[in-house]
């Protein structure tokens, strides 16, 4: 980064900044710790010292336990990093949330999990950018994709992969009898740079239309937003959050790309596990995990068989406990089997 000629490529130099930026933050976050571990070293020392086998003070376990909460989740962090080996776990990622059959119901739930998202990544300290929100033709969303800027914001979010279940008593249902809401996360890591990628213009389906959800004037009265399909992967990506559709382009072809070249690098894994006579997890499109408001109260996922009684806390974006269980045992190779 000292080279007189390190910004003559912008597009190296910036990729080469963020991988610089995210591993001076594990750096210091590894000294921070260990300050931290020495603090409370000299603490116990001084304290013993001070009381000379009398009880300490209320001052004094006071701060033990504040020093001790502070090196706990500084070490979970780290553990946490420990498990983040794929290729693309360090980086960001970007996020789709599309309803199932069912309506208003499933297109309010897709909404709500929006919501969810957004929270957790506000919680953790992770910047989000909302790409495209199409609006339900009563309430909630048709679909949602956004961008999770953070590290290992990827590596976090691909364990939310897959169809999440809703069972509440409708609230759009005058006779107010239980439904169940169905909707899909799709998560793709967000590939800065140049894509080793070739794309035909013959395969893409280009496609504008009007913005339905906020923006004001200029995004919702011209046909800015913009769709583009892969025919042949049946892949589709669309944007509407810039003010241009030249714009809205750009980024919906940095999205395809990003997730064109995810599906090339999970086929090569699936042709190495076959070669090794590996059975991998099949977790595309299948139910991971349900939420349940009604006739009780708990939110459980079902590779993991972990769950929670406070839904609403869940709902809000208590998922990291989620999202850790799943990391740790698909580390372990023990899904839905804790061992001993």
């Amino acid at each position: 980064m000292r080279a007189p000629d390190f910004w003559d490529d912008q597009v190296q130099a910036q990729s080469i900044s963020t991988r610089y930026s995210r591993l001076r933050s594990r750096l210091d976050g590894y000294e921070r710790l260990a300050q931290q571990v020495d603090d409370f070293e000299l603490l116990l020392d001084i304290s013993a010292e001070e009381t000379e086998g009398d009880e300490l003070s209320a001052d004094a376990v006071d701060e033990v336990e504040r020093l001790t909460a502070e090196v706990s989740r500084a070490i979970e962090r780290l553990e946490e990093q420990r498990l983040f080996t794929g290729e693309f776990d360090s980086g960001d990622a970007i996020v789709s949330i599309h309803p199932g059959a069912g309506g208003t119901e499933s297109q309010d739930w897709a909404e709500m999990l929006l919501r969810m998202y957004l929270r957790w990544a506000q919680n953790r300290g992770f910047a989000t950018e909302l790409n495209e929100a199409t609006e339900g033709d009563e309430a909630g969303l048709k679909s949602a994709t956004f961008t999770v800027h953070g590290e290992n914001a990827y590596g976090l979010l691909c364990a939310e992969r897959g169809v999440h279940r809703l069972v509440r008593i409708s609230p759009f249902d005058s006779a107010s009898r239980r439904h169940t809401s169905f909707a899909s996360v799709d998560v793709t890591p967000l590939i800065e740079g140049d894509v080793p990628l070739e794309i035909d213009e013959k395969d893409l389906r280009v496609e504008t239309y009007r913005s339905s959800g906020a923006g004001g004037q200029h995004v919702n009265k011209t046909d800015s937003a913009v769709r583009i399909t892969h025919v042949p992967t049946k892949t589709v990506v669309q944007c509407q959050n810039e003010r241009s559709q030249l714009q809205n382009r750009e980024t919906a072809m940095r999205m395809l790309r990003s997730k064109l070249l995810l599906l090339e690098h999970e086929k090569r894994e699936q042709e190495m596990a076959r070669e090794k006579g590996e059975q991998k997890e099949i977790g595309w499109g299948s139910q991971i995990r349900s939420y349940v408001l009604a006739p009780y109260t708990l939110a459980k996922d079902h590779r993991t068989n972990y769950e929670k009684g406070n839904v609403e806390a869940v709902l809000n974006g208590a998922i990291d406990d989620f999202i850790k269980e799943y990391i740790w045992q698909r580390s372990v190779g023990k899904l839905g089997v804790r061992p001993s």
